[in-house]
């Protein structure tokens, strides 16, 4: 979650939940374990419902999978890729392996750590997570490689785009 808020912060238009149940459909309202979305006036897919709801897909959820491995990597990974959820981030807890599933042309692709041993959002430019370093409990390293991220110029990219889209 401090990842994702620090990303948050450093990103107008962007919002960070946990634990929020999602309106997706009227079979389908799961409660991530966090989350990021867009704001809809941004060009996000989600919105806050009358009732404090979130309605529509969220553009990143993140799932801590221990005993529901199973669930979250076939049930959920299914209801996700057909609401058009764009970045699936899934900490199979027991393996000590994440997966981050990027939706391309309607499927989700399983990405690979880059060189630097990270894996990156699709979605949001800069947010980067370094596995090993996150694995072993190196929050300094997992907040440094964020913090390049942040300062990238994919990341400045996308902040100039927000700021046009206002």
């Amino acid at each position: 979650m401090t990842r994702l808020g620090l990303y948050r912060a450093a990103t107008p238009g962007v919002y960070c939940a946990d634990k929020t149940t999602v309106r997706l459909d009227l079979d389908n309202e799961p409660q991530p374990d966090a989350l990021l979305r867009l704001d809809e006036s941004l060009g996000g897919q989600s919105r806050i419902s009358e009732d404090d709801y979130l309605e529509g897909a969220p553009e990143l959820i993140v799932e801590i999978a221990a005993s529901t491995a199973s669930y979250d990597l076939h049930d959920k990974l299914e209801v996700y890729r057909r609401h058009g959820v764009r970045d699936y981030l899934v900490w199979v807890v027991l393996e000590r392996e994440f997966r981050w599933y990027v939706l391309k042309d309607g499927d989700y692709r399983q990405q690979e750590p880059d060189g630097a041993g990270c894996l990156s959002s699709g979605m949001f430019p800069g947010l980067r997570l370094d596995v090993e370093a996150l694995l072993e409990g190196q929050m300094q390293q997992v907040l440094t490689t964020l913090q390049g991220g942040i300062t990238s110029p994919e990341h400045q990219a996308f902040l100039k785009n927000l700021q046009r889209s206002q």
